[in-house]
């Protein structure tokens, strides 16, 4: 029987996902706080139901950057993901791509741009970290352009990385050298579908953008190593003429959770950016993002394009989002659980029950396009 829900694709994932990498995908940082309250808070928001609509013609389709897509959506950059299903970046680009929405590839992916670009049928979006090293962060720009990369997603919420205390526990993080392989080689050898599939036939296991880097020591260790040794914590502001002298494609900032900063990313030149608490992954205890984008939306909205992630498991919660005042979302666990549970094919199914959900929650509040869907879809608190 199909999964009827994205809970039902991440029960799939838990089982079939070796311990460690389902509890990368599925934790956040410290007590987790923000990532339960970005899911809660997106659920509470009340939908005003509106009857006696001619509803009989639902259009979901809209534009973002230039890019004509079949839902507001697109999948988020999610790093490792392609430990999760053999060769997963390129099983995700093609889902994304026959779903008619874009793909968001992480600097510190399985797959290297290339792989992915050879993947794709249709121009994917590429996602890059502040690195110390300049001229990487160069090299990896004009490959991005080179692989024809339509837009660039600079993560910010990021100078160093969370403490995610479920990464420690499940061996995933703090347990260098012999011990911490074996350990995941044993939780890996649990898992058999997983084993014979990314274990055995999903080889290369490196980190495909970073493995010249990387050099020989392409270890989960030596990644953790390298993120805590060269993401920078020096980056400002300033620092994003650099990135922009560099692309010259739409540039999105992702990690957006005040409206002051916002209001720097529209000073700055960017064309959009993501309101987002990278999935409650970096600072606990900051608010959702229901909570932190009506303020940003009306802020900058009028100046970039705002999207959202956080908390987003349904295709109702894609309306909430766009009723806050979001364009478009990003979609990261729910891909990261249905490429766990049946690669490509469950993307694509998971896509079709957002696209579902969104028809029968615009059908049930009388909208039939898009750019209906506004604040006053919404129920106003008491």
């Amino acid at each position: 029987m199909k999964p009827a829900s994205s809970t039902d694709y991440r029960e799939l994932a838990r089982r079939r996902l070796p311990h460690f990498l389902f509890e990368y995908i599925d934790g956040g940082s410290y007590a987790e706080e923000t990532l339960h309250r970005n899911v809660k808070d997106l659920q509470k928001i009340a939908l005003r139901q509106r009857v006696l609509n001619n509803v009989s013609q639902i259009d979901l389709s809209t534009s973002l950057f230039g890019q004509k897509m079949a839902l507001p959506c697109a999948l988020a950059p999610i790093g490792l993901a392609g430990m999760n299903a053999r060769r997963g970046e390129c099983q995700a680009v093609r889902a994304a791509n026959k779903a008619g929405i874009p793909f968001s590839l992480s600097t510190v992916s399985a797959c290297d741009i290339e792989e992915v670009n050879a993947a794709a049928s249709a121009p994917f979006w590429f996602q890059l970290y502040m690195i110390r090293d300049r001229e990487f962060m160069r090299d990896l720009m004009v490959r991005a352009k080179e692989a024809g990369c339509s837009a660039l997603i600079f993560t910010v919420d990021m100078p160093v990385p969370g403490t995610r205390y479920r990464d420690y526990r499940s061996g995933l993080a703090g347990a260098p050298g012999i011990k911490g392989g074996i350990r995941r080689a044993v939780q890996g050898a649990m898992k058999p579908h997983w084993a014979w599939d990314v274990g055995i036939n999903g080889k290369p296991h490196s980190l495909g953008n970073v493995a010249p880097v990387l050099g020989a020591n392409s270890g989960i260790e030596d990644f953790f190593a390298w993120m805590r040794n060269n993401f920078d914590p020096t980056v400002t502001w300033d620092d994003l003429d650099f990135i922009r002298t560099e692309w010259d494609g739409p540039l999105i900032i992702k990690g957006i959770l005040d409206k002051d900063d916002a209001r720097q990313a529209a000073a700055l030149g960017a064309d959009g950016i993501v309101v987002s608490n990278h999935g409650g992954r970096q600072l606990d205890g900051v608010p959702s993002t229901t909570r932190a984008l009506p303020a940003i939306a009306d802020e900058v909205g009028d100046e970039l394009t705002v999207l959202a992630d956080g908390g987003i498991r349904t295709g109702l919660d894609v309306i909430r989002m766009l009723a806050l005042g979001a364009k478009g979302v990003l979609l990261g666990r729910l891909w990261a659980y249905a490429l766990a549970a049946d690669g490509e094919r469950g993307i694509s199914h998971m896509l079709s029950l957002i696209e579902a959900e969104m028809q029968v929650g615009m059908a049930l509040t009388g909208a039939t396009s898009i750019d209906q869907i506004t604040r006053d879809m919404l129920v106003a608190p008491e």
